[in-house]
């Protein structure tokens, strides 16, 4: 479930350009790399946690392909039917994506603003842009060693993004798995604001040679609650086409 659900699955073709000035380490390689494979369904529930511990669930489906140049998410909120929703997300690395949406009695998508990217179904925790995961084809990167998340070594990296590229993130760190590129936690610090969005991976597993994780945890630094991305079960290798994101899709409910 690699470009949603590495970090969403990475699970998130085109030139890195420059690597401040060195080649790039092997796990950013292999985090790009379940990108630009990534094909596979999954269902499960996003999770609203608030600070009273009081939950809020909807039911999700995830489709998503890599196309040359281009990887295509299908976000699909299909329960409790107030919250009823399809997203179509389109991630290209040279800095222009795309996001629409569609509720039901829609007779045609919308482009979804990129003011509201920062938004999600259930809160900013875990917003739109953060299915995107274009992190990893932003130019510039920076090795910033090794370190230990819950006693496993991981490769740092920094990612910042280029004037052109539509983000909400001034910067995004990463501690990816030496030898998958799977993300083990992700810190993406917001624009203007400084706010940290912190995201932890758990359950990592690997599916006929596909990376995923069964649960993800976006948090905000100082603030309590969080939300849970709970994968319930997913297809790797799911043989996607493009009919599969036609625009008009979006408006079948």
């Amino acid at each position: 479930m690699r470009a949603v659900l590495a970090a969403v699955a990475l699970a998130l073709s085109c030139s890195l350009g420059a690597f401040a000035a060195a080649a790039p380490p092997a796990a950013l390689t292999a985090a790009r790399k379940q990108v630009e494979s990534a094909d596979y369904r999954m269902t499960g529930r996003l999770v609203r946690v608030d600070a009273d511990g009081k939950r809020t669930s909807d039911n999700i489906r995830i489709e998503a392909h890599w196309f040359p140049g281009m990887l295509r998410v299908l976000l699909e909120v299909t329960s409790p039917a107030q919250d009823r929703e399809h997203v179509l997300l389109e991630m290209r690395p040279n800095g222009r994506s795309t996001i629409e949406i569609a509720h039901p009695g829609d007779k045609t998508p919308r482009e979804l603003p990129f003011s509201k990217w920062a938004d999600g179904p259930l809160g900013n925790r875990f917003s739109y842009e953060d299915f995107l995961e274009a992190q990893y084809f932003w130019p510039d990167q920076r090795d910033l060693g090794t370190a230990a998340v819950s006693g496993q070594a991981c490769d740092q990296l920094l990612s910042t993004p280029r004037p052109i590229d539509q983000t909400h993130f001034e910067s995004v760190k990463s501690c990816l798995n030496p030898r998958t590129g799977f993300p083990l936690t992700v810190e993406k610090k917001l624009k203007g604001t400084g706010t940290l969005k912190e995201f932890t991976y758990f359950g990592v597993r690997q599916t006929r040679g596909v990376w995923w994780a069964h649960q993800i945890e976006a948090r905000i630094r100082g603030r309590a609650g969080s939300t849970l991305l709970i994968v319930e079960r997913g297809t790797p290798e799911a043989h996607l086409g493009l009919h599969d994101f036609d625009s008009e899709r979006l408006t079948r409910f």
